[in-house]
């Protein structure tokens, strides 16, 4: 039996998974971090606690799976995208702390350069919107506000990385500066037709280019992690960002496929197949994982899913863990005409308001603690609906099934919701570890543990279908109540 190590570095946690070569789950380990909240909207995170955090439930699973690093074939990186890292090359030691891609702090950047024309061109190039979820104008931002770091930018003496670039290089020691084509694909700094940094988009938004990783393919042999990170020198073969990670490890490799991810936020992807297709109704082309060849998405990104749940937790008190929402969820046969518009960071697709922010409409008193679960697990349902309805027309598909991951995936009364309002099954899979499934997929794949797509393909497995229930009238009904709800949340937060 060959070995594979996935390292799955989320926005709140970061987690390792030993895989065997029959796709099985042999051992898993997960640490939380802290969140950083400096001034309303922003978010940040302590790289130093990425990687510490990382390396020690890396070492943590291959305790449990009884296994050496040298008895890992290859390691395989799923990571957060758009966080925005800044490192010394000489030392290793950041500049600031991260800059996550739910931090809102550069909104009115965004919205000068929308200004001044600029939007037509970044989203032909990038297949991205102007917005402060992806990583240009957080880059920009730290080199304007910590001291002296643009000049030490241009001079070469800075690393700019989203999260699966600050892995690789301390895991190699400081010998890899690297990236794949999905991470790159969410700066705004990359064009998708060319498959490369974009100079002119670099000047745009002052960034150097001596700050940026080369871009590799995501399956492919990058380096080794040193033998002082994990304990001998395993090849780092596999990069990808999270979502196009489930991607892969979903299977959903043919165009015409989808997945939603349910984590901290959630996250739809739809296959295109080899050639981009331009969205004109607030979604994102972006690079799926790439795989002897180009291959491309279109996105949907909700940006507070799972998030809405951890702030019943540890925002309102009213459940003590997150395993807990279900059961005070289900105590009550409906929401009570109660609709929570989680948008604390902003909307994502298909709105892309920076300055909505969270709703609670429909309160009475009648409402009970139950009802705002139900209606926190029902704004993630109503949330990927509105993104499939438009992703569905956008590429001229109706669609057949939606494979389902992430965290929140395993909560069954969401699940039989979310089938409700689409009218068609959720699938969810036997490994719902998708995410660290395909980055070691496309680890093992560019080191001989698996031959070649079809083979990873045919150990995809469901565990469960949801078939809806809910009549298409009522779901109609329950949406267009939904988006009334959304209206009421937009543009809250202009000055």
């Amino acid at each position: 039996m060959r070995y594979v190590l996935a390292l799955d570095q989320g926005t709140t946690s970061s987690r390792a998974i030993v895989f065997g070569e029959d796709g099985a789950v042999r051992a898993a380990a997960q640490a939380e971090f802290r969140q950083i909240f400096p001034q309303p909207g922003w978010v940040e995170h302590d790289p130093f606690e990425i990687w510490a955090s990382q390396r020690a439930v890396a070492r943590e699973a291959l305790a449990r799976a009884g296994l050496g690093a040298a008895d890992i074939a290859a390691i395989g990186i799923a990571n957060q995208r758009e966080t925005t890292v800044i490192w010394e090359r000489a030392t290793g030691r950041p500049i600031a702390n991260a800059i996550v891609w739910q931090d809102r702090r550069t909104a009115g950047r965004c919205d000068e350069l929308k200004r001044d024309g600029h939007a037509a061109r970044v989203r032909e190039r990038t297949g991205l919107v102007l917005d402060p979820y992806f990583s240009a104008t957080k880059i920009e931002w730290l080199l304007d506000h910590v001291p002296h770091a643009r000049a030490r930018a241009e001079a070469g003496e800075l690393a700019f990385g989203t999260v699966d670039s600050w892995l690789a290089w301390n895991l190699s020691g400081g010998k890899l500066h690297v990236t794949d084509p999905s991470n790159a694909s969410r700066t705004l700094l990359y064009d998708l037709a060319a498959g490369e940094w974009d100079a002119e988009l670099a000047a745009l938004f002052r960034v150097p280019l001596a700050l940026l990783p080369d871009v590799r393919p995501s399956s492919g042999v990058f380096g080794h992690a040193a033998a002082d990170a994990l304990g001998a020198a395993v090849p780092i073969a596999g990069i990808a960002g999270d979502q196009q990670a489930a991607l892969f490890g979903q299977a959903a490799v043919a165009p015409g496929m989808a997945k939603n991810t349910y984590g901290t936020g959630a996250f739809i992807l739809l296959h295109t197949g080899a050639i981009p297709i331009a969205s004109s109704q607030g979604l994102l082309t972006t690079a799926a994982a790439q795989v002897g060849g180009r291959g491309y998405a279109l996105e949907g990104s909700v940006f507070v899913a799972g998030a809405v749940v951890q702030w019943l937790r540890d925002g309102l008190g009213i459940i003590r863990s997150s395993a807990e929402v279900e059961a005070l969820a289900a105590s009550t046969p409906d929401a009570g005409g109660v609709f929570l518009v989680p948008a604390f960071v902003g909307l994502g697709a298909p709105h892309w308001d920076a300055f909505a922010r969270g709703a609670i409409i429909g309160l009475t008193r009648g409402t009970s603690a139950a009802h705002l679960a139900r209606a926190a697990l029902e704004s993630i349902a109503f949330q990927t609906a509105d993104v499939l309805a438009v992703m569905q027309r956008e590429a001229g598909l109706q669609l057949a099934e939606l494979r389902v991951d992430g965290g929140a995936a395993a909560n069954d009364l969401l699940m039989q919701f979310q089938a409700d309002l689409l009218g068609v099954p959720v699938v969810r899979p036997r490994t719902v570890e998708t995410t660290a499934l395909g980055a070691a997929y496309l680890a093992g794949l560019a080191t001989g543990v698996w031959r070649d797509v079809p083979e990873i393909a045919a150990q995809w497995r469901r565990a469960r279908v949801f078939e809806p229930r809910m009549t298409r009238a009522a779901a109609a009904e329950r949406i267009a109540q939904w988006l009334r709800a959304v209206e009421r949340a937009k543009d809250w937060a202009r000055a």
